[in-house]
């Protein structure tokens, strides 16, 4: 039984890494690896650093232009996680609706769909980034899952120290190499593993000092973000929000406008119109569909709600967009 299971694992494995094309990590909206794979199939960029398949991304060399071509200014849901370590340069971006500044030596986590923005970086941007779908992950962490990875965290960014970067970068080094040259399928998964456990070690680090230096008002905001980013699909009312966070509807708009300056229900509006676009601009669901998907009462309501968000009608925000992706696989 024992060798079944090597030789399926390693099967599997071979067939992840026989292709070999350019990486980016992240998506046109909802775009899965895939997708991504299909994209880069004719492009002629340079291939040696950089890896994709259906369930494997490593990026050796991401750069400014590799974002600007696949990025237009509106959120973009990342549907496997995201691991990125910029080495030089800065960029700004909005994880999850929350505005970032990325620098050098900073770890930024996106996990599955997540909603990504991009806004500008500087010329000499330079970074690595890893990505992987769920059954890859699932393959090599097995049934113990580390906490950082366990679904509770949408997304992280916090700054490393200089021998943090070496030792997180030697192992996605190791990774890539492993990945283009056969290594056998367990050195690659117990070093994707090994990543991802050193990762969550360095997260769970940063979670205790960052939890020390954060007021109650400040953990309150970023669990009701979570909240949000997690829920806004289905519900819409500030009530529910905080009854989830045992607060009073009231004190919880107070405190949520006196930490970001914008208040609850701009927070919920945001998440909720990121869905509604993505749904308009990239399936074909009808539009009685998606209102009903997005928990509005009747379809004249939800177009009402949108064209008083964004000036158009559900259906010229469709004619509006850019051609959709090839279906998935």
């Amino acid at each position: 039984m024992n060798f079944i299971i090597f030789m399926s694992i390693n099967i599997y494995l071979y067939y992840l890494c026989i292709r070999n094309i350019v990486f980016y990590m992240k998506e046109l909206e909802h775009l899965t690896l895939p997708q991504l794979q299909h994209l880069f199939e004719n492009k002629q960029e340079a291939t040696a650093n950089n890896y994709i398949s259906q369930h494997l991304a490593i990026a050796r060399d991401i750069r400014p232009e590799h974002i600007i071509e696949q990025f237009r200014g509106e959120p973009k849901v990342m549907t496997e996680m995201r691991i990125l370590l910029p080495l030089r340069g800065w960029a700004n971006v909005e994880l999850n609706l929350m505005e970032r500044h990325v620098e050098a030596g900073d770890l930024v986590y996106l996990g599955p769909n997540g909603l990504l923005n991009y806004y500008q970086s500087s010329p000499d941007l330079k970074g690595v980034g890893l990505s992987m779908s769920d059954e890859l992950f699932q393959l090599a962490i097995g049934h113990q899952i580390p906490k950082t990875f366990d679904g509770h965290l949408r997304d992280f960014h916090f700054h490393l120290k200089q021998e943090e970067i070496e030792f997180l970068d030697n192992l996605h080094r190791l990774i890539f190499i492993s990945s283009h040259e056969g290594a056998s399928s367990h050195v690659l998964l117990q070093l994707i593993s090994s990543f991802l456990w050193y990762i969550d070690h360095l997260q769970s680090q940063h979670e205790e000092s960052d939890m020390k230096s954060k007021t109650r008002e400040q953990r309150l905001f970023t669990d009701f973000v979570h909240l949000v980013n997690e829920h806004a699909g289905h519900a819409h009312n500030i009530d529910y929000y905080a009854d989830r966070l045992c607060l009073s509807p009231r004190y919880m708009s107070t405190l949520i406008k006196k930490v970001s300056g914008k208040g609850a229900k701009e927070w919920i509006d945001a998440a909720l119109l990121a869905r509604i676009k993505i749904a308009l601009r990239h399936t074909d669901h009808p539009i009685g569909v998606i209102s009903d998907d997005m928990g509005f009462p009747n379809t004249p309501f939800f177009c009402k709600y949108f064209k008083r968000q964004t000036g158009m009608s559900p259906g010229e925000y469709r004619k509006s967009g850019i051609q959709r992706l090839p279906a998935k696989p």
